[in-house]
């Protein structure tokens, strides 16, 4: 088990943060694979309601798997910086306070979400003839919060050693069991939406098992009852890691449920294309997730170890990275973006028509921002990393009004292409407040300045 154990305060960072994100980057390929299937099975059986259903409430689920990623991920930020500084002992204390934290949320969670799911549904102007369906989706799926809480918090943390891999090999399971599940309650038992959600819960259960199994092996996270013993000030500063990156998802999410209640006004076919593209965006940005989780553990790391000099270079080498595979991947989405929406689309001519022109639109569209995306995922991981969560909460704040602004305003002046073009035009608004609050940040650590004395003595 201490094989797994990585860390990231030597070596190249190039090399360090690349090689941490590709077994990410391989889980998350294979997550979306699943997601893509269970996709494309519905629209092809069910048929384009039960899609437009899914789809109508993306951005919920989004709000609720966001909110839980936030908050353990926080929690990890403190373990990844202990970590990097050698305090194992706190690391121990940090770790059993995070889980008596996550147990408290999970409680709280599961029955706020539970209860307003209804209500939630009517906000989000969901068409009549698609809200059971999606309601029923919902229902089940939600009920397997607890499992999220303990996935996402066992892999933050195996995350915060440098571990990569287990989640890795947790995600790959899981994978190739919803898909086997899929194809059984869909096609065989013929439970149509209810064994979509069945199956991605189950397969839940399995990954959440894996990564708790390793977690508990590891000496660095082997807990004894005296670091559950309430220790002055540590639950605080576990919650002000957390709860801005908590607001800043919600806004996110928020802004995005606004600009999918205009969406779900604009007729079935619309909402049918829009989810076409929108069940893509998970392939687009997969590799953004795993270069932010690696620089997230890196700049933790090396902040918590002191080396103000390597979380520059690192901040380079992942906006190189991050730069040429944002760049490969919108060339693909450009260039077959209507052979990759058309693939959920099923059904009369017309309106299969109708519903792939604003898939095309939209991909297009999205795949030119992609970059942008790319940039906001590395700088917000890297402010994260350093424990400034607030900066990247005001990132949050940029997106939501911005959403808000394109969803109500601008949608009355240039019609429904506004909010095809919300996540772009936010994008570009986050990056600005990240990019600033980073740049701060190293000049407060004198890598700047250090900079400058180097090459001074270097001449």
């Amino acid at each position: 088990m201490e094989g797994r154990v990585r860390s990231m305060t030597d070596g190249r960072p190039f090399r360090l943060i690349f090689a941490f994100a590709f077994p990410l980057m391989l889980g998350n390929l294979f997550q979306q694979f699943y997601t893509m299937t269970d996709t494309l099975i519905v629209g092809r059986v069910i048929g384009m309601d039960a899609l437009a259903a899914l789809g109508s409430v993306d951005w919920y689920n989004y709000l609720i798997l966001s909110v839980i990623q936030a908050l353990t991920q926080g929690f990890a930020i403190l373990l990844a910086q202990d970590f990097g500084a050698g305090d194992g002992a706190h690391l121990k204390r940090a770790h059993a306070h995070s889980i008596r934290l996550c147990l408290l949320f999970t409680a709280l969670f599961l029955l706020m979400v539970q209860m307003t799911l209804p209500a939630t549904l009517r906000l989000l102007q969901i068409p009549g003839s698609i809200r059971p369906i999606s309601l029923l989706y919902l229902r089940i799926l939600f009920s397997g919060i607890p499992i999220q809480v303990l996935f996402n918090y066992c892999a933050s943390a195996l995350r915060s050693l440098g571990d990569s891999k287990t989640p890795l090999y947790a995600m790959l399971i899981a994978s190739a069991l919803n898909i086997g599940l899929d194809l059984l309650f869909i096609l065989v038992f013929h439970w149509d939406v209810a064994g979509a959600a069945a199956a991605t819960v189950t397969a839940q259960v399995t990954a959440a098992g894996i990564v708790l199994f390793v977690m508990r092996r590891l000496p660095q996270l082997r807990i004894a009852k005296s670091d559950y013993t309430p220790e002055k000030g540590l639950n605080r500063k576990l919650l002000l890691l957390s709860l801005p990156m908590v607001l800043q998802n919600v806004m996110i999410s928020v802004g995005g449920m606004i600009s999918m209640g205009v969406v779900n006004t604009l007729g079935v076919e619309f909402i049918a294309g829009y989810s076409a593209t929108t069940k893509w965006i998970g392939v687009l940005e997969m590799a953004a997730v795993a270069y932010s989780y690696a620089v997230v553990t890196y700049m933790g790391q090396n902040y918590g170890a002191g080396r103000y000099d390597r979380i520059r270079q690192g901040y380079r080498a992942s906006l190189l990275i991050a730069l040429m595979t944002s760049l490969v991947l919108s060339a693909v989405f450009l260039l077959f973006g209507k052979t990759l929406t058309g693939m959920f689309l099923t059904g009369d001519a017309q309106r299969v028509q109708e519903a792939g022109d604003v898939a095309l639109l939209f991909m297009r569209i999205l795949g030119a921002s992609l970059p942008l995306l790319y940039l906001l995922y590395v700088t917000r991981a890297a402010l994260q990393g350093i424990g400034d969560t607030f900066a990247a909460m005001l990132s949050g704040v940029a997106e939501f009004v911005i959403r808000i602004f394109m969803s109500l305003v601008m949608i009355h002046m240039i019609g429904s292409i506004a909010v095809l073009l919300c996540e772009a035009v936010a994008w570009v608004f986050a990056d600005i407040v990240l990019c600033t609050a980073f740049f701060m940040h190293m000049r407060g650590m004198g890598v700047f300045s250090g900079i400058r004395q180097r090459r001074k003595r270097s001449a």
